[in-house]
């Protein structure tokens, strides 16, 4: 039977009992299959090795994107990711899409020039949780960014007034203006 080896360093298994750290000590980065009866029994990595494979790990759980913005220009720390459900799921108060969403929208072919406002996602998310039907996060998203695309078409592709509010009036004359 043969069977994949994830790496160059390889050691019976009576060797690595006798000497366990001055073995992993020799290795080139930090790993060693220890073998018996001719194939690999277990696998042993030195503490640097499991801090760097973790802090790895810890990385790529993080939402990436491949755009980077200069930290400086930022006085708010970095939020949070935020948990998404897996699998399918109905729609939830609180839900919220991904912190890249308009660069992921725009992948869809829906170029959004402003993120969602609270008052759209809300009416989105009130709407959703009435119909009760589950779709995926991504899908979700999807269905935001038309949403977005849809309402904001009629109004020239920017938010909805909020009706709510009061004008201001406008005291300024301007120049040659006689009344």
């Amino acid at each position: 039977m043969s069977s994949r080896i994830l790496t160059a360093s390889v050691i019976g298994v009576d060797a690595f009992l006798h000497d366990p750290a001055g073995t992993l000590a020799k290795t080139e980065n930090g790993t060693v299959a220890v073998f018996a009866n001719n194939a690999p029994a277990f696998y042993a990595i030195a503490p640097q090795r499991l801090a760097q494979l973790l802090e790895l790990e810890a990385s790529l759980a993080r939402p990436g994107s491949d755009v980077t913005l200069d930290g400086e220009l930022f006085n708010d720390p970095a939020p949070a990711p935020l948990a998404v459900p897996m699998g399918k799921f109905a729609m939830y108060d609180g839900w919220q899409p991904d912190a890249d969403f308009q660069r992921m929208a725009a992948l869809w072919g829906i170029a959004l020039t402003q993120p969602a406002t609270p008052e759209e996602l809300a009416a989105f998310v009130a709407y959703w949780q009435a119909e009760g039907k589950v779709f995926h996060h991504v899908q979700w998203q999807q269905k935001l960014a038309r949403s977005l695309q849809m309402g904001r078409a009629a109004n020239n592709g920017q938010p909805k007034r909020d009706l709510n509010t009061l004008s201001e009036p406008d005291n300024h004359i301007p120049p040659g203006f006689r009344g």
